[in-house]
């Protein structure tokens, strides 16, 4: 199954997929000295969820995923706001939005190729 969106920030990157069906606080739910979100491994990962919510530090925290080597492979969203447009931006992290995201699982491995997402 291929998905098409808009891409905020080009990339042709496949790996497995990390999805989280609830909107994610940015600040608060990602650990970018462990490269986690929700306690869940994210480095290397495609990270998919609804979209970010919190201040505009969320950005930057964002960007400490590079910093601290544990960047995710990519973020596919539904809604990327401008916490998380930003951060991807300055963090140089492949990332898609307006995605149907109830059509990717948790675990899929998926192909991304600018604001095209292939399903393996």
């Amino acid at each position: 199954m291929t998905l098409k969106g808009r891409s905020i920030v080009n990339g042709f990157v496949e790996g497995e997929v990390v999805k989280f069906d609830k909107p994610l606080v940015i600040l608060s739910d990602i650990d970018e000295k462990r490269g986690q979100i929700l306690g869940r491994d994210i480095k290397n990962k495609i990270v998919v969820f609804p979209w970010g919510a919190g201040s505009t530090v969320g950005s930057y925290t964002i960007y400490g995923l590079k910093y601290y080597h544990n960047l995710p492979k990519a973020f596919i969203l539904e809604r990327a706001e401008t916490i998380v447009a930003a951060g991807a931006i300055i963090a140089n992290i492949p990332t898609v939005d307006k995605i149907d995201i109830s059509k990717i699982k948790d675990g899929d491995y998926v192909l991304i190729r600018n604001n095209e997402i292939e399903i393996k």
